[in-house]
């Protein structure tokens, strides 16, 4: 039996991907701004109650980290009161929530792979809005499944780590990045994989809190090295000639960020019964079809 799903946030980095492998799991309505605004409860409330979906997958959300810190009445808006009024109408449909989050809702004091039952403490106003989404869908009662994942890239979207050190790479011959803040690169089309993999096993059962990010573990400064690696194989026009390390101080943030956010993902392992491929791997295949589609 084809699933109705109700896909909010189509035109971000996930949603890209997600329209493109969702129409095999079920009859997809695709829904991105400014045919809903996040930021009116009620024209929100009334969509999903029109659309009637068994599913809704969330994967909008306001993520300019440090422009955050500035509009926070904004960031709370859309990462946790529309969160709160679509897992509300999804508990009134008997609808299931599949509702994307971060590692940000860590504060990265650790130094082994968080757990979904770690307690969180976000730094940022970023990662407080989204844990304020992630409690308020529980408190709903709502079947859900929220999604932490982290360091999302892709081919999609206005602009991502991948993209920004592309860009600056053509332009420079000397990049500074960070090399003291380390987690887990994330491609996007393995987010929507991964979600595309847990549709048809959504029983009452699988409810709660799992973890999916690439497998592996790098610095921004490992990362940034990686792409150059990989963009100078496929050919990119680079002129960057030196990637300096340097320390979260020598680059001043508005937003804090954790130190350490690499995520467990043996709980959704289990269940997919098949391990993340590496951050590496997810790379070098972005990179691939972001140079055949440019």
């Amino acid at each position: 039996m084809s699933k109705s799903i109700l896909l909010i946030g189509s035109n971000g980095q996930v949603g890209k991907e997600l329209q493109q492998i969702l129409p095999s799991y079920g009859d997809i309505i695709s829904v991105a701004r400014p045919t809903v605004d996040l930021t009116q409860p009620d024209t929100l409330r009334s969509f999903i109650r029109s659309k009637q979906p068994e599913i809704i997958i969330n994967a909008a959300a306001y993520t300019a980290v440090d422009k955050a810190e500035s509009e926070p009445e904004l960031a709370t808006a859309i990462n946790a009161i529309a969160p709160l009024i679509i897992a509300q109408e999804s508990q009134k449909l008997g609808a299931c929530l599949i509702h994307l989050s971060t590692d940000y809702v860590f504060d990265g004091n650790g130094c082994s792979p968080y757990q979904e039952i770690d307690a969180t403490n976000p730094l940022s106003v970023y990662g407080k809005t989204k844990l304020a989404g992630e409690k308020a869908i529980q408190e709903t009662y709502a079947h859900h499944l929220i999604l932490r994942t982290a360091w999302v890239y892709g081919a999609f979207g206005k602009s991502n780590f991948v993209k920004t050190m592309l860009r600056l790479g053509a332009e420079r011959q000397e990049i500074r990045v960070v090399a003291d803040q380390i987690g887990s690169p994330t491609w996007a089309k393995d987010i929507a994989a991964v979600i595309a993999q847990m549709i048809p096993q959504l029983t009452p059962e699988i409810n709660g809190i799992y973890h999916y990010t690439n497998s592996g573990v790098a610095s921004w400064y490992d990362f940034a090295v990686a792409i150059f690696e990989e963009a100078q194989q496929l050919g990119f026009p680079l002129k960057v000639k030196r990637i300096v390390p340097i320390t979260t101080a020598e680059y001043p943030t508005a937003a804090r960020r954790p130190a350490y956010s690499v995520l467990a993902c043996g709980k959704i392992s289990a269940i997919t019964a098949t391990y993340p491929p590496h951050w590496r791997q997810g790379l070098r295949q972005m990179l691939t079809d972001f140079k055949i589609g440019h």
